[in-house]
């Protein structure tokens, strides 16, 4: 076994956080940027990051690469992004309980 060189690849565009900041603030350009199209980027991005790492499992298991680093380090990133987007469905769920409590 080798020292081989494991390169560790930054997080995708923050899953989209800049976009739920601006949509929230009115800011963006003139044709806005939906919430639901936010919403749907981050599912995507954390799906992306859960097969990569899923990949990156099938390869140590069946003994085509023997850097469990990486694998370690790809399930943490799909597991720290798959947290952070229920902690969003959560506030989205919550601020949507507060407005249908709202009296009209």
């Amino acid at each position: 076994m080798g020292m081989e060189t494991v390169l560790i690849t930054p997080m995708p565009a923050d899953l989209g956080i800049s976009k739920m900041r601006k949509a929230a603030q009115g800011g963006g350009d003139a044709s806005g940027v939906r919430f639901g199209d936010v919403l749907q980027d981050a599912v995507a991005s954390v799906s992306d990051l859960q097969k990569a790492s899923d990949v990156e499992i099938q390869k140590i298991m069946a003994g085509e690469s023997d850097d469990l680093h990486t694998a370690v380090i790809a399930m943490q990133k799909a597991d720290l992004s798959f947290q952070m987007l229920m902690q969003v469905r959560n506030k989205v769920v919550t601020a949507y309980q507060e407005v249908m409590r709202m009296q009209v």
